[in-house]
């Protein structure tokens, strides 16, 4: 079975296992180069994508570790294998050494320093729930909120900080990183938008409410001296309005959408300069 656990810990609880990775990548393929997985007798870590080569690596992995297998593979992805993507991959494999687990374990690191940052401000019913639904994704990810409570049950993954005065995290946030605004409060909301919308260097600034909050805040901000331009960048409401549900849950994963589409693509169409691991 696909195993949950960091790669760290995986590697430590099967340190018999092989390092299987995507060389090379030609038309159309399930993940591109780059992508690896680490197989062991019982357990897995990663995907290269799932379907009939995944199942032919895996198969090659473990003969590998029984002292059979191939150190290569050259995958056409047609009819032969049942897939249909079309393209074609070629695979490595290594088994795992201390030298390449290091290897393995400075390239995760290095990703997670270089996750687009994610600033919820405000963890009421949907801020939890936006929470939850990016935890998993490769974004990093703050909460931030005035009420201890309100920081309590998140997920790990989260990062949590309490303070009395939100809108002063907003110069915290990195550049090219996103604003999401939820608080219990429209007035500490406005305070926020007025700074993140001060800042040309965010890639995402969104509010929950409805288009009369939008009015309001436009109202405000001119009463305030604002720039009414700067009410172009603003994403109010969150979540589009395609969908006509206000569950948690469902504007959550609307959210998570809307932030992914912005925050993922720019740093996608540059290659990454990250090596590949090899033994």
């Amino acid at each position: 079975m696909h195993n949950p656990l960091p790669l760290v810990s995986f590697i430590a609880a099967n340190p018999r296992c092989v390092l299987v990775e995507i060389t090379q990548a030609k038309g159309s393929t399930p993940r591109e180069a780059g992508t690896f997985m680490l197989v062991a007798s019982r357990a897995i870590w990663g995907t290269i994508g799932g379907g009939q080569f995944e199942f032919m690596a895996i198969d090659n992995a473990r003969a590998i570790l029984s002292g059979g297998g191939e150190a290569m593979m050259d995958i056409p992805l047609g009819p032969e294998i049942g897939q249909c993507c079309g393209g074609r991959t070629r695979l490595a494999f290594s088994a795992m050494t201390p030298a390449l687990a290091e290897k393995l374990e400075t390239r995760i690191r290095g990703e997670q320093e270089e996750r687009p940052a994610v600033y919820l401000f405000g963890a009421g019913h949907v801020g939890r729930a936006l929470a939850a639904a990016l935890a998993p994704l490769p974004l990093a990810v703050t909460v931030v909120e005035t009420r201890t409570e309100a920081l309590e049950d998140l997920p790990d993954e989260v990062a949590r900080h309490l303070t009395a005065m939100p809108e002063a995290l907003v110069e915290a946030i990195p550049a090219g990183g996103a604003a999401v605004i939820l608080t219990h409060d429209h007035a500490l909301d406005f305070l926020i938008a007025e700074k993140a919308l001060a800042r040309n260097d965010l890639s995402y600034v969104g509010m929950i409410g409805s288009a009369t909050k939008r009015a309001t805040f436009s109202n405000w901000l001119k009463r305030e001296g604002g720039d009414e331009a700067m009410l172009s960048r603003l994403v109010l409401p969150i979540g589009g309005s395609l969908v006509k549900d206000k569950r948690p849950a469902v504007i959550a994963a609307l959210v998570a959408g809307e932030l992914l589409q912005n925050l993922l693509p720019a740093r996608q169409a540059k290659p990454s300069k990250r090596p590949v691991p090899n033994a």
